[in-house]
C-alpha cells in the first residue's frame, strides 16, 4: 500500500510544491545581513567616539602627568578589541535571529547558514567603518611610518641646508627678526669678537667693527665650508688654517686661538647633528615598530570579530527556532 502512494501522481506534486520553495528561494538573507552589519557599524562607531574622548581625557602634553605611553597603548588595544567583541557579536546575533526560519532544512544546514550570515553581516560591517573611518585606518598603517622614514632620511641634509640657507640669507640682517638655527648660532659664536682685544685696540679702526656689517661674506663662505665638511665627515687642516685667518681677522684672535675656535666649533656642530639624527632614527624606529604593532593587534581583533560574529549568529539562530 506504501508503494502504492508514493507512486501515485497526486503525491508527487503535492511533495514538488512542499519542496518548491526549499530549492527556489535564495538561502541567503540579505535584509538580515544588512540589519546586522547596520548594528554592528553604528555600534563600533559609537564606541569608536567613546574610547577617543576616554583616551584624551587620560593623556596630558605635561610632563609626569597622565598615563604612559605604554599604558595609552595597551589600553588602545584592549579598547579595540573591546569594540569589535561587542559590535560583531551583536550584528552577528541580529544576523541570525532576523533571519527567515526555513522549513525541512536539516540541522547542520540551519547551523551553516546561521554561521554565514553572521560572518556575512561582519563583513559588510567591516567593510562600511573601513569606508567610514579610511583616514584613521591610514593613519595607523602608514601615517608613522611614512613620516618616521622621512625624518629618518632626511635629518641631517636638512639641518645643515636650513642652517645654511638661514646664514646665507640673513648674514646681512641686523635685526635679528628670525632664528637661524644651529648653524647661524654656531656662526655668531664664531665670528665673536675677542673682548679683550678690542679693548687694548680702543680707539683704532678696527675696533669699531660691526660684526653684522663686515662678517656677512666670511660667514656665507664659512658656512658653505662647514657643510661640506659635514658631507665630508672632516675638516681639511688647510680648511682650517684659513678659517682660521678670516676669523683672526674679524675677532682680534690671534692665529692658534682663532683655529682652535674653528675646531672646537666644528666638532660641537657635528656633534650635535649626529645627536639630532640619533634621535630621529629612534623617533622613527618607534614609529615603524608602533605601526607595525598597530597593523597586527587590529588585525587580530578583526579576526575575533569574524568569529563571534559567526558564534553569535548561531545562538540567535537557535533563539529564533525554539
Amino acid at each position: 500500500m506504501k508503494t502504492t502512494i508514493e507512486q501515485n501522481p497526486l503525491y508527487d506534486s503535492v511533495r514538488t510544491e512542499l519542496d518548491a520553495p526549499q530549492f527556489s528561494v535564495s538561502a541567503v538573507s540579505w535584509g538580515a545581513i544588512f540589519a546586522g552589519a547596520a548594528g554592528a557599524a553604528a555600534l563600533s562607531l559609537i564606541l569608536l567616539i567613546l574610547g577617543t574622548g576616554l583616551g584624551f581625557s587620560s593623556v596630558s602634553p605635561w610632563a609626569n602627568d597622565g598615563v604612559s605611553a605604554t599604558t595609552f597603548g595597551i589600553s588602545t588595544i584592549v579598547w579595540v578589541t573591546f569594540t569589535q567583541l561587542l559590535a560583531a557579536g551583536m550584528g552577528g546575533y541580529l544576523a541570525g535571529r532576523l533571519r527567515a526560519k526555513w522549513i525541512d532544512v536539516h540541522t547542520d544546514e540551519v547551523y551553516f547558514r546561521d554561521t554565514a550570515h553572521g560572518f556575512l553581516a561582519w563583513c559588510v560591517a567591516t567593510l562600511a567603518t573601513a569606508v567610514l573611518l579610511s583616514s584613521v585606518a591610514g593613519a595607523i598603517v602608514s601615517g608613522g611610518a611614512k613620516v618616521g622614514a622621512s625624518v629618518a632620511g632626511g635629518v641631517a641634509s636638512s639641518a645643515v641646508m636650513a642652517g645654511a640657507g638661514a646664514a646665507a640669507a640673513n648674514a646681512d640682517s641686523t635685526s635679528g627678526e628670525s632664528s637661524n638655527g644651529l648653524m647661524r648660532y654656531a656662526l655668531d659664536g664664531l665670528f665673536r669678537p675677542n673682548m679683550n682685544a678690542n679693548t687694548a685696540m680702543q680707539g683704532s679702526a678696527q675696533s669699531t667693527l660691526n660684526p653684522a656689517q663686515n662678517t656677512a661674506v666670511p660667514m656665507a663662505e664659512v658656512t658653505r665650508i662647514f657643510m661640506n665638511a659635514i658631507r665630508t665627515g672632516d675638516l681639511p687642516a688647510e680648511d682650517v688654517q684659513y678659517v682660521g685667518q678670516v676669523v683672526a681677522q674679524h675677532t682680534g684672535l690671534t692665529q692658534e686661538e682663532a683655529q682652535q675656535r674653528v675646531t672646537e666649533t666644528f666638532t660641537r656642530v657635528k656633534t650635535t647633528l649626529s645627536e639630532a639624527e640619533t634621535a630621529a632614527r629612534k623617533t622613527a624606529d618607534d614609529a615603524r615598530k608602533a605601526s607595525a604593532y598597530a597593523a597586527i593587534w587590529l588585525f587580530i581583533s578583526l579576526l575575533i570579530g569574524a568569529f563571534i560574529a559567526s558564534f553569535a549568529a548561531t545562538f540567535g539562530g537557535r533563539q529564533r527556532d525554539l
